[in-house]
């Protein structure tokens, strides 16, 4: 499981990648199936793009001697800026509501959305913007790269880098939600503290561990003429 990298530690950055043989191999794949013409594309996530299969959703798992919790989240918004032919430059924001987080057992439920844990009514969302990405590499139909950006959570933000994968999918939105355009599907595994956020550092990991292992799966979408 990729984790996600606190200050301090080293990354590659954009101008490392520029002369990479791998890179140069990829803008060549992106000319050859016509992408390099393509311009800045906006994918949209929650209210402007309905998500009739309920499939985009956030998994979270915590591990703690005593307890293990797991549960997920339907409630994401977002809008992602990008590029085909100069990925590097993608930009954007994904939101989680965090009225939306979910375990099956209903006490435990209510505890995370209250105000000792998440607080849900004074912090209603999650937020994870995106700077830039680096380290690009090709896998197939996807694009890997590490993500660069922070997240902000309980009104707390803090940097955050992570693995991604990006698979571009042209044309391919009528097959989803039978409406003609693109596709952007982002998968990421990155684990946040929840101490670093000020949720209730120290206390109770015995029971609710201070590391959240966090599975992202959604896809935006770039209607035709929108």
């Amino acid at each position: 499981m990729s984790a996600g990298v606190l200050p301090g530690s080293t990354h590659l950055t954009w101008g490392n990648i520029e002369s990479d043989n791998v890179w140069q191999t990829f803008l060549k794949d992106c000319s050859d199936l016509e992408y390099a013409g393509i311009s800045v594309i906006e994918f949209l996530m929650g209210e402007r793009y309905q998500d009739p299969k309920k499939v985009n959703n956030v998994i979270f798992q915590m591990d703690a001697p005593l307890e293990a919790i797991n549960g997920s989240a339907m409630g994401i918004s977002g809008k992602v800026s990008y590029d085909p032919a100069s990925p590097a430059k993608t930009k954007g924001s994904i939101h989680l509501a965090t009225a939306t987080l979910h375990v099956g057992n209903p006490t435990m439920k209510e505890h995370i959305h209250g105000a000792d844990w998440m607080n849900v009514t004074k912090y209603p969302e999650i937020k994870f913007t995106l700077s830039k990405l680096a380290n690009l590499r090709k896998e197939g139909i996807h694009l890997l790269a590490d993500a660069h950006g922070s997240m902000t959570i309980k009104g707390v933000t803090k940097p955050l880098v992570t693995s991604v994968k990006l698979t571009y999918l042209k044309d391919m939105l009528i097959k989803r939600n039978r409406v003609p355009g693109d596709l952007l599907v982002i998968r990421s595994k990155f684990v946040v503290k929840r101490s670093a956020f000020g949720i209730r550092p120290g206390e109770k990991e015995e029971k609710v561990s201070d590391e959240i292992e966090i599975s992202l799966n959604v896809a935006g979408a770039a209607p035709d003429g929108k």
